[in-house]
Formats: C-alpha cells, sequence, structure tokens
C-alpha cells in the first residue's frame, strides 16, 4: 500500500493519538488536585451555555408534577395529545389497558420522540424518565427517603416561534387533549386515604344516569339544565367576578335516591367525585390542603353532613384542653368557619368548574351559615317514591314503557295506594326485584301497598281505645265536686276547668253527672252514714 507523503501513516497516527492519551491521564490528576469541583463545573456550565447561545432551537420542559408535588395538567394533556402522534416507526413506547377498557392504550417511552407540524412549524417531543433520590418531608412531621422516578416531556423548536407555540400551540394541544379525554375517559371516585396522606383513588362505574332515576320529570329537567348552564358559564363566571363552582343541596329520608342522583351528575358531567371523609380531615388547614389537591372539573362530595363530624361553629369555638409541657401538640379540629372558607371563601376560587354536594336526612339541624345561596345554591328535595317515579323503576327493573299511565291494568290500583308518603323508592325497587315476571311483581308490591295503607288506620283505631279506657279509668277515680241544682249554673265551668286535666277532649262534658249532697260518685256510699245506697 502506497500513501501520500502528506498524509501520515497509520503507524505515526496510533502513536501521536498514543502519546496524547498519556498526558491527559497525567494531566487530568492534576487538573482535579489543582482547580477545585465547584469551578469545574462553572467553567463547563459556561462552556456549555456559550455554545448552546448559538443554537437556533429552544427547548420547554413540562415536569410530571408541580413544585407543591401536585399532578401538573399541562402534562396530562400533552401524554394524552401525544397518545394520538405516535409514529409506526416508533422503536419503544409504553403498553397500558384500564380495567375498564378492552382497547389498549399505547405512550411514549424513556427516550422516545414524537414530530409534530403546527401551522408551517416543526416540532419535537420527547419523554424523559429519570430515577432521583429525593427526602419527602410531610405535612405534619413525617418523613421518608425513597427512590422517587420524575417524569417530563421536552418540547423542542425553533426559537423565532416562541409566542406562537406558548399563546397558539399549547391551548391547542390542552382543547385536543380534552377531547381526547372525554371520548376515552373513565371517571374516578378519590377518597383521602389517612395512612398515604393522599387521595386514592378507583374507577366509578355506577350506572346511574337521569334516565333511570326515580324523580319527578319536572325536578329532573331542571337539575340537567341547571348543570348544561353552569358547564357553559366560564366566561360569565369570570365576567361577574365569581369563583366558577356551584353547590347542591340533596335532602331527604333515607333510601330517596340521594347517592344515587350523584352518579347520575358524575356520569352526566364526566366528573370525577372525591370524598374527603371529614371524620378523618385533621383540621382547617389539612381540608385545605386536601382541596388544593384535586382537580377541575369535579365533584366534591360530603355525605350526611349532619352527622359526619360535629364542627364547632363561630359562636361555640372547639374546647382546647392543656398540655403538658414538652407534649406532642395535637392539631386543631375542623371547624365549620374553616369549611365556609374552603367552599365559599378566598381559597374556593384556586380551581375551575367545582361542583360542591352535600347530603342529609334532616335539613334543620344544618347551620343557616351553610344554606345560604353562594354555599348551597340550589336545594333539592327527594322525597317519597310517586306514581311518576314508579313507572321509571317498572321501566327499569320489569322493562315496562313508562310513556302512559295504562301501561299495565294493575297502574290504576297502584297510582292510587302509592299517593303521598308510603314508600321510598328504595323500598319499591326492593318489592320490584322479588320476582322477574311483570304481573307477579306488581301484585305483590299492590299487597304490601294496601298492608302499608292500613297501618296507620290500625295504629290510629288502638290509639283511641287506649284514650278511651285511661277516660273512664280516669273519670272512675276522681272524685267529683259535689253541687246542689242551684249551684250547677254558676258552677259548670268551675267543674270543666277541674277536671279538664283528668278527662280527654273527645269525652263530651254530659258524662259530669251531678249527685246529691254527701254521696260519693264512684262507690255509691253515702259519706258519714255508712249505708249502701
Amino acid at each position: 500500500m502506497v500513501f501520500s507523503r502528506d498524509i501520515p501513516s497509520p503507524a505515526s497516527m496510533f502513536s501521536t493519538y498514543a502519546s496524547m492519551m498519556g498526558y491527559v491521564m497525567i494531566i487530568k490528576p492534576m487538573i482535579n488536585t489543582i482547580i477545585p469541583r465547584p469551578v469545574q463545573n462553572f467553567v463547563f456550565s459556561y462552556l456549555k451555555s456559550f455554545a448552546g447561545s448559538r443554537s437556533s432551537t429552544l427547548t420547554l420542559t413540562i415536569d410530571q408534577m408541580s413544585s407543591m408535588y401536585i399532578p401538573d395538567e399541562l402534562y396530562a394533556a400533552a401524554q394524552a395529545y401525544l397518545s394520538t402522534k405516535i409514529s409506526p416507526n416508533s422503536v419503544r413506547l409504553i403498553m397500558a389497558r384500564d380495567p375498564a377498557e378492552k382497547k389498549v392504550k399505547l405512550y411514549l417511552s424513556d427516550g422516545e420522540v414524537v414530530s409534530d407540524v403546527y401551522n408551517g412549524i416543526k416540532l419535537k417531543w420527547r419523554f424523559v424518565a429519570r430515577n432521583k433520590n429525593n427526602t419527602m418531608v410531610e405535612e405534619y412531621g413525617q418523613s421518608y427517603q425513597g427512590n422517587i422516578q420524575r417524569e417530563s416531556l421536552e418540547l423542542s423548536f425553533d426559537k423565532k416561534h416562541r409566542d406562537l407555540v406558548v399563546n397558539s400551540y399549547i391551548p391547542y394541544v390542552e382543547s385536543k387533549a380534552k377531547e381526547v379525554n372525554n371520548k376515552r375517559r373513565i371517571l374516578k371516585m378519590h377518597c383521602y386515604s389517612h395512612m398515604a396522606q393522599t387521595w386514592q383513588s378507583v374507577n366509578f362505574k355506577h350506572p346511574s344516569t337521569f334516565d333511570t332515576m326515580a324523580m319527578n320529570d319536572d325536578l329532573k329537567r331542571s337539575m340537567i339544565e341547571d348543570l348544561d348552564r353552569f358547564v357553559g358559564r366560564k366566561d360569565f363566571y369570570k365576567r361577574v367576578g365569581k369563583a366558577w363552582k356551584r353547590g347542591y343541596l340533596l335532602y331527604g329520608p333515607p333510601g330517596t335516591g340521594k347517592s344515587s342522583l350523584v352518579a347520575a351528575m358524575a356520569n352526566y358531567l364526566k366528573f370525577d367525585i372525591y370524598d374527603p371523609q371529614l371524620a378523618s380531615v385533621q383540621g382547617d388547614a389539612h381540608l385545605r390542603s386536601l382541596l388544593l389537591a384535586t382537580n377541575n372539573s369535579s365533584i366534591l362530595l360530603i355525605e350526611d353532613i349532619d352527622c359526619s363530624v360535629d364542627l364547632p361553629t363561630r359562636l361555640q369555638p372547639p374546647t382546647e384542653t392543656s398540655q403538658p409541657l414538652g407534649a406532642v401538640q395535637v392539631s386543631k379540629p375542623l371547624t365549620l368557619s374553616g369549611l365556609l372558607n374552603c367552599i365559599d371563601g378566598l381559597w374556593s376560587s384556586c380551581g375551575n368548574e367545582r361542583i360542591i354536594i352535600f347530603t342529609t336526612n334532616n335539613k334543620e339541624k344544618l347551620d343557616p351559615a351553610l344554606l345560604r345561596p353562594g354555599r348551597m345554591d340550589m336545594h333539592i328535595y327527594m322525597g317519597h317514591c310517586s306514581f311518576q317515579g314508579l313507572k321509571t323503576l317498572a321501566s327499569n327493573y320489569l322493562g315496562l314503557s313508562d310513556e302512559n299511565d295504562d301501561t299495565h291494568p294493575l297502574c290504576p290500583d297502584i297510582k292510587h295506594l302509592i299517593d303521598g308518603h308510603v314508600f321510598t323508592p328504595a323500598q319499591v325497587a326492593e318489592e320490584l326485584m322479588k320476582d322477574e315476571d311483570a304481573d307477579a311483581a306488581l301484585e305483590g308490591l299492590v299487597k304490601v301497598l294496601k298492608r302499608k295503607r292500613l297501618e296507620p288506620k290500625k295504629c290510629d283505631d288502638e290509639s283511641k281505645m287506649k284514650k278511651l279506657k285511661e277516660g273512664e279509668e280516669a273519670i272512675a277515680d276522681a272524685e267529683l265536686a259535689v253541687l246542689t241544682p242551684a249551684q250547677v249554673e254558676d258552677k259548670e265551668e268551675l267543674v270543666a276547668s277541674e277536671y279538664a286535666n283528668v278527662m280527654p277532649e273527645w269525652l263530651p262534658r254530659s258524662r259530669l253527672v251531678m249527685v246529691p249532697p254527701g254521696f260519693h260518685r264512684a262507690r255509691g256510699i253515702r259519706r258519714g252514714l255508712g249505708d249502701e245506697m
């Protein structure tokens, strides 16, 4: 092989490379010894930034968690958007399937890149996952150290398009992500876990809808219209200066469908449900931190608020027990003032499109401060089952049509028997579930309704008989005032008033029989003489 005189031979090139590596191996320990490590890092970072400043590419990073360890909504939106942009040529992807869905979902894996084009601008998304040792300090003093995986997305594009990307492309990504999530969204039921000190969620699969609710049609229609009006009024709430939230109070006897209505509202709006379990909340500050960790477009549900926790009012502050010196300070209990500040104070504006629902069996036990407009905007009474509600239940359980009142020969009888506060929807549903045959189920319901109708009459008759017996015993044992015929007219009111507390109101005053002086009314014995009548 012949080499040109201007090009060194491979042997000389290898010899030169070996000599240079030898000098580097000698100089590197000297540099590490003479120059401190912070100075070296500063020099390298400066050189790197100087070289990068000449680049025309700008990279934006979207972290999975915010600085307060709260899931970032923009990151979730970007993930949903990119799941529709994954290229068939991708080398590594994350595959997942939700238990409630049959379709497999694909997500970006570490280092994967997705290209996108927006208004002629070329953009590149890159998924980055890194492990980080971090010490987490809990709010209540508990701390632990663990290996935490932090995920992020990097968006790269030409610097000159920064304003267009930030002000136009990112909102476009969020709007598209909302459409994707609405199509395949799985509702979640979030419950606060005292052990994990955070929200834990499960898939919400409650089948209740407004079509299956045993409610008055006018009330049902009013509810749907109110929900639609609330969801579409984002700009309206901003213009009038109010937080974008709405409160509903559901009250009524047990078994009237309050929880089912909450599920129907969540399914209709596609909103997650958060149940804070007030009994496990350790104070006002704790409740505030929990509400800040909830997502927008969600329902905050507090069931049985009248008995879930004893809320000290502002007029009755919580009693403070003295603690020994050096003892661990116990957190203050949740107060009514703290709850009101979270649902209607300044902290209520730290989220959008929120619905707050209270349920109770006893509305009169609630503090009026909880019920005023602005906190509970709509009060919905869930009463006993009406004939209209019965038709809905018969359609759900027996497959009967609910379009008219004569879908079954027993409907007229049921309409007459169920009128009034007789059965709750839960009781009617229990009777309809006893037989799959419509005739047998409705006949059983008619028998139960007739028996239920007879119970009040039986109770009334027993009560009247008891009062009659008590009245007769009272008359027999009482010693009536002795009046002569001349005193009847003047003393009639006196006698009536004297024995008014003894005699029942329904007993006629004619039972007061006047007797001659000296005779005992009950025993028929003349006083002082000892002779029998």
